[in-house]
């Protein structure tokens, strides 16, 4: 694994570079790479049940996500509809591993933020609103089934996930900000960053 981090890493790294001060092909080469590399590790992964499969799933819908969102504005609506399923298909994953408890103050915590981020966002989302609402709905669930399940279940593996989500909903809610509201200094380095993180941390809590 530790060739495999390196190389994801170094993919990774150059891309968020890239988006504070690269060149565009750099952007338009290292995010596919990246993908791809963490496609491979999560490949490598001892899979201990078929549920696991869904990680890869979701790895690959996140591939088409980024792919369609390099075309014009007319295919974003198919890049988070791509996006959406690789948030579903993680969620499905942490919800195949546990017993469903209900610790109601992190739901309610998570239906804050969520409210507050489509609050900031709502009037400059125009015909996207539902799609991007639906969308931070099913992260916002991805998180929750994440959490519930380190809670009920406190191991690496778990954390790993929950840490893992919480991070795709963090670059999530910076890359709307950012791109709707307000524009800020290495906000698409940060939203890049909380991306491949993300996705990283929720492949590694296949090996632990």
């Amino acid at each position: 694994m530790l060739w495999s981090f390196i190389a994801v890493f170094f993919s990774g790294w150059l891309y968020v570079d890239a988006s504070c001060r690269g060149p565009a092909w750099q952007r338009w080469v290292f995010k596919p790479v990246t993908l791809l590399l963490l496609l491979l590790l999560a490949w490598q992964a001892p899979m201990f049940s078929a549920a696991g499969y869904l990680v890869l799933a979701g790895l690959f819908a996140s591939l088409v996500g980024d792919a369609l969102a390099q075309f014009p504005q007319q295919r974003m609506l198919y890049a988070i509809g791509a996006y959406f399923l690789s948030h579903l298909l993680y969620t499905i994953w942490f919800a195949s591993g546990m017993s469903f408890t209900f610790f109601w103050p992190l739901p309610l915590t998570l239906l804050i933020i969520g409210a507050l981020s489509i609050a900031i966002i709502w009037s400059r989302l125009d015909e996207y609103r539902w799609p991007v609402c639906t969308f931070i709905g099913m992260t916002l669930v991805m998180v929750w089934l994440a959490a519930e399940q380190w809670f009920m279940r406190p191991t690496d593996s778990a954390f790993s996930g929950f840490a893992g989500a919480s991070l795709l909903l963090l670059g999530n809610i910076i890359g709307f900000i950012s791109h709707y509201r307000r524009r800020f200094q290495a906000d698409s380095a940060i939203a890049a960053a909380c991306y491949f993180g993300g996705h990283f941390l929720i492949v590694r809590a296949l090996y632990l």
